[in-house]
């Protein structure tokens, strides 16, 4: 039987992605998200060369979490790769303007929400003595740049939780991987300035960022890599991005 994927966040960017290259190497797919007119959409695209069950979610739910990975079908249950792709960056503005609201909403989704997820998928995995986990980080979680405030914590976090958790596995052949994209265009920064398309433009002004699919295969590459080999952590850039000197404050 082919191997399955389950993939949170799957109706646009790195999620959407991940699922079409899994689609077409013949992997069965557990697409969840929460914008089912999407998820509709992918599964039907995809259906037609995979087995796929698509489920709306919200990953900040930990009994909607619990209760959708219970009631799997049969033919899904035993999960193989769990990609923690659910989400986001919220504003730009420096700390002591941020609305706290969406500093919540980062620490649900990216934190928390991944997870919820993990913690319900994990068991089975260790149980069946295979598995692997690819955490979607960010290069944000190892640098800092004005605005990242809390989104940097958030992809921080999933750094050490992700060393963390292959500590935790030793002995098991379970795998984790940690994802940390560069610059690339997807709804990311449509989502963080809250639909205001110019602002989400002028981001990528005379660059050439990453796309979905450069993210999807590295996730692919990582994920079928020999059993006995695990990928800790992809840094991955654009060849348009690098790194700035440090920032010093001059008084006039």
């Amino acid at each position: 039987m082919s191997q399955s994927a389950l993939i949170t966040g799957a109706t646009s960017g790195f999620g959407a992605a991940c699922a079409r290259r899994f689609a077409a190497e013949g992997w069965r797919l557990m697409l969840c998200g929460r914008r089912q007119e999407r998820l509709d959409e992918l599964r039907a695209e995809l259906a037609t060369i995979t087995p796929v069950h698509a489920f709306a979610l919200d990953v900040r739910d930990e009994a909607a979490v619990n209760a959708a990975i219970a009631a799997l079908p049969a033919e899904f249950a035993a999960i193989d790769l769990l990609v923690n792709n659910a989400g986001l960056a919220l504003g730009l503005e420096p700390a002591q303007r941020c609305d706290m609201q969406d500093w919540e909403d980062m620490i649900d989704t990216n934190i928390k929400g991944l997870l919820y997820c993990t913690r319900a998928v994990l068991p089975g995995m260790v149980e069946r003595n295979r598995g692997h986990i690819v955490n979607i980080g960010s290069v944000a979680g190892n640098y800092p740049y004005p605005g990242g405030n809390v989104y940097g914590g958030t992809k921080a976090f999933v750094k050490q939780f992700s060393l963390n958790l292959r500590t935790d596995l030793l002995g098991t052949k379970v795998r984790v991987t940690n994802v940390e994209p560069g610059m690339a265009e997807t709804e990311f920064s449509l989502v963080r300035f809250k639909g205001d398309e110019s602002k989400a433009g002028r981001i990528y002004d005379g660059a050439q960022p990453l796309a979905a699919a450069d993210i999807a295969d590295v996730v692919y590459w990582a994920a079928t890599r020999p059993a006995h080999v695990n990928i800790n952590r992809v840094e991955v850039m654009p060849v348009c991005q690098a790194f700035s000197p440090f920032a010093i404050h001059r008084e006039a």
